[in-house]
């Protein structure tokens, strides 16, 4: 999408609905995305979405499919299109038009834990191995851990506080002894450099004043990754899933996973039992039952 749109002068309509949006509790993020799937189906239509009918609505949703839009995007766009049609403009009868794609999610890549120990350590700057530490020894987002401050490490109750996460949900990560012990020899560095200011962002971006962004975060580890051979798809999430699986992997209760990832359903969680192998190898396989019924010996329990 062009930023012209983007950047468009804010016409009454595109206002109500940013006001709708507002009055819903809906997060930034989310405000933007919607934003922007409307300005895409207005590009579409050629003319304003609030003059598009049942016709238009198909015929969107069938370029979509046709030009290989993924589904990820395919169902962005029916969220963003609904709240638009349901709220502001009150047409059900066009949200009733609107599809999702179904699709099968991809399990995550995740890293063994000696990955990413060598991960860890390939990285060369204090700063973003203590980032990227937090995104794996906390298991926290990328946008989490570019807009933690100062004051949310908590190392009385070794807690990491995280406010206005995914959701607009504050939550309590966990803080282990080795995490902080990396987070306080960041702090030192950056009080000596003068980038650490007080009550501001643990990991200043290029100003001081500004957070890091998830972006920088992107960069660095993949250039971890590459320095250290591994050949996965890496970036910061593949911390976070690796994070969890490796609590999984060592018998955590799903469900203490689940608060500390900040999940709202148990499900979305529970996608980590496929990618644990401790799980799997955990399993008697009926192959293995059967030969040992032949041989006479005990089952593997």
């Amino acid at each position: 999408m062009s930023n012209s749109l983007i950047t468009a002068p804010t016409t009454p309509l595109r206002q109500r609905m940013q006001q709708d949006m507002l009055m819903r509790g809906l997060g930034s993020h989310t405000q933007q995305d919607y934003i922007r799937h409307v300005c895409r189906f207005a590009g579409f239509l050629g003319r304003a979405p609030d003059t598009a009918t049942t016709d238009d609505v198909r015929s969107f949703q069938l370029h979509q499919h046709e030009h290989g839009v993924s589904p990820s995007t395919i169902n962005g766009a029916v969220s963003a299109l609904r709240f638009l049609f349901e709220v502001t403009l009150k047409r059900r009868d066009l949200a009733r038009v609107l599809v999702i794609t179904r699709y099968q999610r991809k399990l995550p890549d995740v890293l063994s834990i000696e990955e990413a120990g060598r991960l860890l350590a390939a990285v060369p700057t204090i700063k973003y191995k203590a980032a990227l530490g937090v995104a794996y020894g906390a298991g926290l987002r990328v946008s989490e851990v570019a807009h933690l401050k100062v004051d949310d490490i908590d190392s009385t109750r070794m807690l990491i506080r995280v406010e206005q996460g995914k959701g607009r949900k504050d939550r309590n990560a966990m803080l282990s002894p080795q995490l902080l012990e990396l987070l306080r020899l960041w702090w030192r560095e950056g009080k000596r450099r003068g980038v650490m200011l007080p009550h501001g962002w643990l990991f200043p971006g290029r100003s001081c004043i500004d957070p890091i962004s998830s972006r920088q975060l992107h960069r660095a580890v993949q250039e971890a990754a590459e320095v250290a051979g591994i050949r996965k798809r890496v970036s910061p999430h593949t911390l976070r899933h690796s994070f969890a699986t490796h609590l999984l992997e060592q018998d955590v209760d799903i469900r203490v996973i689940q608060v500390l990832l900040g999940h709202s359903k148990l499900e979305t969680t529970a996608l980590y039992t496929k990618v644990s192998t401790r799980t799997i190898h955990a399993v008697a396989g009926p192959l293995d039952r059967l030969m040992a019924l032949m041989a006479d010996k005990p089952p593997p329990c």
